[in-house]
């Protein structure tokens, strides 16, 4: 779980009149009500004007109107560039292949496989079987329809193809439900759950399910239950009452067992339930232990085992079933390398193959025979990734491959010719890779650190430091920055854009220990090194100095705030999209789950030296009387990671304290959350709102516009 799921105990500030907002006052940024607050800790009390934003309900009348307020300046504000909005996102939509499938994928007898026909907004989930006509399993365009927000999170079939389960979520909060269809006759079944998360698993006797349920007040997935189709009760199978961990399931590739995950930021433990007996107790395979993270698969009678234990970048063991609390019988399969992370394992019967991570980028190692060999990626920077399947006795190896230039492309590798077979790239209209290229450059930080940076531009736009520069950043949770293929990425591109990645510290580019170094009491790394990234580019002329742009979301949305603070001149334009800003008093709360389980990732407020250096950076405790540049801000009220408040706060403080007169505008999508719209057309209204922001601002003739 990444940055922030949230539920947080109602505030008690009185009613209050809702605020009325005139139609012709909508030009006039919005001016919200400081009230006194105090947010007291160990560590000490701050005063906090603006915390009545905060309603859990979200039903008062005072904050609803703050919001429509600053959704109302913003519409104005945007207004001189809706027919630009519009064109980005023909131009966008023009790039997508409307009528698509992906990849079929063999299971139990079936290919299954998603698929979109043209104006659709949802995905079809189809199955075919031998010859027989393909059959519609889920509509998702017929199940989001009369609903404001539709996500169709997972789905899984049961083994014997009699029935189909799924979770959606029709709020955009992430309290998914679980559904139930019996194939055979199209009909939905009663059975289902509420409050649940995204994974599930059948047992192999066709009618139990195993799946993850959350705690009903804070959201933290903390459960598993276990359902027998047409049954009334569900058995609580498991409970973690440890905070700082989340629960989930998955399956083994044997169908064995299946997994009961738990997961804290530096802590594993697996159990396992008997899928040919799902009423058999859980099983232990390796107990908890301090700093020891594990994750398994099962196959032919054996585990075989990515784990961290004398092996700061993990190592692949494999080990005898009944022999795995015994690390005399553990035998390396992928041995520790300090310059190779390894990321994910796919088995079979014939091979084992890995995805890891050499000189900041993914690759593919395969071992088939005792031999082991990467798989050749042409490009650099790229993108290469193993992709599992459920056949345990497979002769061939799918994997992913993609870069800044190329589309996404699924290929199948012959392990034992090498033999490669390309089985789809996605189709991208009116793209032409030809006309542009990439390149893969390193940034001296502050402390001499060299920093990858991933660029993409066109051939044709001139690199002499007069192209507008558009950098992206994250660094948090060990999470790498991918240089991926984007077709939306194209209209910065062919507007003569350059376009940047940093991939800075606080992620897992250069293994490890880059997270650690970018994460508690180094955090200031991240920041720094965006900075170091972005002077680097202008300087060696990818960009001009008076046309740099910075854009994340999340925690990328921290490294926002924490740039606007510390080198508001470095930028022009900055678009933080559901952005954790209020670093401290979030993490102060513990009713909030993600608070427990991120002591490792931020550090705990309540000590005071952890309490000392997050007030250090924290965006919304850092603004300060200077000039910022223009900023956009999109949020949304349904948010469960990042509440609507952090970013709303944050606005109201920028606008009350900064110096300048530039623009600052707040989305806030009333019928979403964190992932913003739903559908894979609406989706692109968000990127477009981002792209017109920052057009808007670069073509105004001054480098500083004014703005009421």
């Amino acid at each position: 779980m990444l940055r922030l799921v949230v539920v947080v105990a109602a505030c008690s500030s009185s009613a209050v009149a809702p605020v009325t907002v005139k139609p012709a006052e909508t030009d006039v940024p919005p001016v919200a009500e400081r009230r006194p607050h105090s947010v007291t800790s160990p560590s000490g009390d701050r005063e906090d004007p603006y915390y009545w934003l905060r309603d859990d309900t979200r039903k008062d009348p005072a904050m609803l109107a703050y919001l429509a307020a600053e959704n109302a300046y913003a519409a104005t504000r945007f207004a001189p560039v809706a027919k630009l909005q519009d064109t980005l996102l023909a131009e966008m939509r023009s790039h997508i292949q409307e009528d698509d499938a992906s990849v079929p994928v063999a299971e139990d007898g079936y290919l299954t496989y998603t698929k979109f026909a043209s104006g659709q907004e949802q995905p079809v989930v189809m199955r075919k079987h031998g010859t027989e006509s393909e059959q519609v399993m889920l509509d998702g365009n017929e199940l989001a329809r009369g609903h404001a927000f539709y996500q169709l999170a997972s789905w899984h079939m049961s083994h014997d193809g009699h029935y189909v389960a799924w979770v959606d979520d029709i709020v955009g909060r992430r309290q998914f439900v679980l559904h139930v269809k019996d194939l055979t006759t199209n009909q939905l079944l009663p059975d289902t759950a509420a409050n649940v998360a995204t994974s599930f698993q059948w047992a192999n006797d066709n009618r139990t399910l195993f799946y993850t349920g959350k705690d009903p007040a804070t959201l933290r997935e903390d459960r598993v239950l276990r359902h027998v189709l047409g049954g009334t009760s569900d058995v609580e199978v498991y409970r973690e009452t440890d905070p700082s961990y989340y629960v989930s399931t998955q399956g083994t590739k044997s169908r064995r067992y299946i997994q009961i995950d738990m997961g804290a930021t530096t802590n594993s433990e697996v159990r396992l339930a008997d899928a040919d007996h799902p009423e058999a107790p859980l099983r232990v395979v390796l107990p908890r232990s301090k700093d020891h993270l594990y994750e398994l698969d099962h196959i032919a009678n054996r585990f075989v085992i990515k784990t961290n234990a004398d092996a700061k970048n993990f190592r692949v063991i494999e080990v005898a079933d009944g022999k795995e609390g015994d690390r005399s019988q553990w035998h390396d399969v992928i041995a520790a390398r300090s310059d190779q992370l390894v990321e994910d394992v796919v088995v079979s019967t014939h091979f084992l193959a890995a995805t890891v991570r050499t000189g900041g980028l993914s690759k593919v190692l395969v071992l088939a025979n005792g031999a082991p060999f990467y798989i050749d990626t042409p490009e650099t920077p790229s993108v290469a990734f193993a992709i599992d399947t459920p056949d345990p006795a497979a002769t061939k190896l799918r994997f992913g491959y993609q870069s800044l230039v190329t589309p996404g492309s699924t290929f199948e590798l012959d392990v034992a010719t090498r033999k490669k077979t390309l089985l789809k790239q996605q189709p991208v209209p009116k793209y032409d890779p030809a006309r542009y290229a990439t390149e893969y450059l390193h940034a001296p930080a502050s402390d001499g650190t060299q920093i990858p940076i991933s660029v993409v531009y066109r051939k044709d736009t001139k690199r002499d430091g007069s192209a507008p520069l558009y950098v992206y950043g994250y660094g948090s949770y060990g999470a790498s920055t991918e240089p991926t293929f984007s077709f939306t990425r194209l209209s910065l591109l062919d507007r003569g854009w350059v376009v940047a990645i940093a991939h800075i510290r606080g992620g897992e580019e250069m293994g490890r220990g880059w997270y650690e170094d970018g994460k508690l009491l180094h955090k200031r790394n991240t920041f720094t090194d965006f900075i170091a990234a972005t002077e680097y580019l202008v300087k060696a002329k990818y960009g001009a100095r008076d046309q740099v742009f910075a854009h994340g979301g999340s925690a990328g949305g921290l490294l926002m705030g924490a740039i606007l603070n510390l080198r508001p001149d470095l930028f022009r334009g900055v678009a933080a999209e559901v952005p954790f800003v209020d670093v401290v008093t979030t993490m102060l709360d513990e009713s909030i789950p993600l608070t427990t389980n991120e002591f490792d990732e931020w550090g705990n407020p309540k000590q005071k030296a952890a309490y000392d250096y997050m007030l250090s950076y924290s965006p919304y405790d850092n603004v300060k009387a200077q000039a910022y540049p223009s900023i956009y801000v999109r949020t949304g009220l349904w948010d469960s990671q990042v509440q609507y408040y952090e970013p709303t706060k944050w606005v109201a403080k920028l606008r009350a304290t900064k110096t300048d007169g530039n623009l600052i505008a707040m989305d806030v999508d009333m019928a979403a959350g964190h992932g913003g719209k739903s559908g894979r057309f609406d989706k692109l209204k968000d990127i477009a709102r981002v792209y017109a922001f920052m057009l808007m601002v670069h073509d105004r003739p001054d480098a500083r516009p004014h703005w009421p």
